[in-house]
């Protein structure tokens, strides 16, 4: 028995957000990403970037706890190899914990249906791009830029209070002028 999600077709307004959602998956990324659960998994997988094969590899969820696991031993307690619908659901959202955990901010996660039943898997790439950047930290290989780190700077009272006394040339500077002798427009007649 398949797993596969039975919904109606989508028209009108619906079918035209979900190209537009659509439209955002990047195929280089998502190859980018597959390439990347490979190395750190060792896991053999298809990482043709292509929509029906990523979600094809991700769907059940069991690929990313794997991830989740190889990025830090025990950050999922159990992988479900059941293929029933909330078993998947159930990998799929202990993955998504363990990526908060690892630091991946909640704007850069996903909601469980955007991968299951396929609504935006665009974000689902945002995550692992995300996840790439921390992972690092765990001294895995990363992906995507390097992530910036913390410069905090301390600045004595006496420093501080230095700079308040200098006007930056951002503001400008108007070199004494005034605006005596300027008109726009028509000047009106008496």
């Amino acid at each position: 028995m398949s797993a596969e999600v039975c919904r109606a077709t989508k028209s009108g307004l619906a079918a035209e957000t979900q190209r537009r959602v659509n439209a955002k998956y990047s195929e280089e990324l998502a190859s980018e990403s597959l390439e990347w659960i490979k190395g750190v998994t060792g896991e053999n997988l298809n990482t043709a970037g292509d929509m029906d094969n990523f979600y094809e590899v991700l769907k059940d969820g069991t690929i990313l706890c794997k991830l989740a696991n190889a990025i830090q031993a025990g950050s999922v307690k159990k992988i479900n190899t059941s293929q029933m619908a909330f078993k998947c659901m159930e990998n799929i959202n202990a993955f998504l914990e363990a990526a908060r955990n690892f630091g991946v901010p909640a704007q850069e996660t996903f909601q469980t249906v955007d991968l299951w039943e396929r609504q935006n898997l665009n974000s689902v790439v945002i995550c692992l791009q995300s996840l790439g950047r921390k992972a690092v930290k765990y001294g895995k290989p990363g992906i995507g830029p390097k992530e910036a780190e913390k410069n905090e700077r301390v600045f004595s009272e006496e420093k501080l209070r230095a700079g308040q006394t200098i006007i930056g040339l951002q503001m400008g500077s108007n070199k004494g002028a005034n605006q005596s002798g300027i008109n726009f427009g028509n000047t009106r007649h008496m």
